[in-house]
């Protein structure tokens, strides 16, 4: 730990207040206005697991050189993975997350979830996790269908969310919380959600919460329909409980209702634009074989890689891609940004910080639910950055030997001191192109640059500093 002690740390806080003051403000509000009436709690919007899965599947976990010579992108193990963030440092220190809970919010869950990880450990030399349990506190989701897509998606993002989470924090227990979201056309709403997240924080079951989901901010109408939908955060500032979301996997632009239609301007999304939550943005890394870093990570973008593009979409493309990241219509700048308020203007900034999400080098999910052939999948995607984050969440809770709540301060304090364990990430966009009713589209996005930007946040990890860094400042 290269710090100077808690003293040297209470001092640097000292001298950055005017950055920090006003945390009790920030459960709102909204730039759109007053608190929503109760019906607009029922505004429904598409809500989407930020994952990307192709139909690949191997018996065997596939290497970094068998994905390159099949597929032309890379493809890693978790032990890379762990190596690229430099965790055997901690986990040889006995920092393995062991005393911490990470909650995981999916809905429909898998019903092979605790097979599928139990695998995985086998293959990876990973323990179990001190305990995993799975939790339906909004009501029992109805029974698994094979044929139903969307069931598929969110079994496959279940799965990528647990192995990862407990990827990196081996001794953590883990709360799956599975909802039965009801569905119309596609179109889903986040009622559930909230119930099931006011359920696990009033009763303290977990430590840090991750979603690897959002929906566009512009398909919320009235844009006040969202305040209403706030009260599990504004929940969890309360009893100290860490809240993550994925910034998304569409770059700059983001889908409309319809689920297949881009927005044409930059756009960011709900939950990660809200002030209560951590948004995660998305890297990629650039690994030997044994996880040695061979260049700097960079802004998550495959939006113009034909290899990549024919790996996950089976064309040239360009199709979005990339990690998500703007300003917010929703919310304006909470004041721990005011420290970067020369980037974000008058608005809520995102992501706040990120982690391995790249297609060019998609990790190896094990998963073997009805309506799919069993096996080893490469996955990517800001839905895994989230439980990567959460894991080195619930490592930084072990350290300090208590919860940490609203981490984002912390954050851009940590910024701000240039403290090691934050590496910053200077190359890279997420500016994506597409083709949409006869027109090729380019929706300029945010480039990647020395300390704070819209496209990586803060940066991303060296975990061996950042945990004890994260565990000394955050939840004081």
């Amino acid at each position: 730990m290269r710090l100077g002690g808690k003293a040297a740390i209470i001092v640097s806080v000292a001298a950055l207040t005017g950055g920090l003051a006003g945390l009790a403000g920030l459960s709102g509000p909204a730039i759109a206005g007053a608190a929503a009436s109760p019906a607009a709690a029922q505004a429904t919007v598409l809500i989407h697991p930020d994952v990307q899965q192709v139909g690949r599947v191997s018996t065997s976990p596939p290497t970094t050189a068998d994905c390159e010579a099949q597929f032309k992108v890379a493809c890693y193990e978790p032990t890379q993975v762990q190596r690229a963030y430099d965790l055997p440092a901690l986990y040889a220190k006995g920092v393995t997350g062991k005393g911490a809970t990470i909650v995981i919010v999916d809905s429909f869950g898998s019903p092979t979830i605790k097979n599928d990880l139990a695998t995985f450990d086998a293959q990876f030399g990973l323990p179990a996790p001190p305990s995993f349990t799975i939790l339906q506190p909004a009501g029992p989701v109805p029974p698994f269908d094979s044929t139903n897509g969307t069931m598929l998606s969110w079994a496959g993002e279940t799965t990528l969310d647990v192995e990862y989470a407990h990827t990196i924090a081996p001794g953590a227990s883990i709360v799956l919380v599975e909802t039965p979201v009801a569905e119309t056309e596609g179109v889903t709403g986040f009622p559930q959600i909230v119930q099931a997240e006011k359920f696990v924080i009033d009763h303290h079951i977990g430590d840090v919460i991750s979603q690897s989901f959002s929906a566009t901010e512009l398909t919320f109408s009235p844009r006040t329909s969202v305040n209403a939908l706030r009260a599990a955060y504004v929940d969890a500032q309360r009893h100290h409980v860490t809240v993550l979301a994925a910034s998304g996997d569409n770059g700059a632009a983001n889908v409309g209702l319809d689920g297949s239609t881009f927005f044409t301007l930059p756009t960011t999304t709900w939950p990660p634009s809200d002030p209560l939550v951590t948004a995660i943005g998305g890297t990629q890394l650039h690994l030997a074989a044994n996880g040695n870093h061979v260049s700097p990570d960079t802004v998550w973008n495959d939006t113009f890689s034909v290899p990549t593009q024919k790996f996950i979409f089976g064309n040239n493309g360009p199709n979005p891609l990339a990690a998500g990241g703007g300003k917010s219509v929703l919310f304006s700048r909470p004041s721990y940004q005011n420290l970067v308020r020369g980037v974000v203007g008058q608005f809520r900034g995102v992501p706040d910080i990120s982690m391995s999400a790249a297609c060019n080098g998609a990790v190896d999910v094990y998963q073997s639910f009805p309506g799919i052939t069993a096996g080893w999948f490469p996955t990517c995607g800001t839905s895994e950055a989230t439980p990567l984050f959460a894991g080195i969440v619930a490592l930084a809770v072990q350290k300090a030997h208590h919860s940490l709540g609203l981490i984002n301060p912390a954050l851009y304090l940590m910024s701000a001191l240039h403290l090691p364990g934050l590496v910053d990430v200077t190359s890279g966009n997420n500016t994506v192109s597409f083709s949409q009713g006869g027109t090729r589209h380019t929706v300029r996005g945010f480039s990647a640059g020395p300390g704070y930007d819209l496209a990586s946040g803060v940066g991303t990890v060296n975990a061996a500093l950042f945990v004890p860094e994260l565990a000394a400042l955050a939840g004081r």
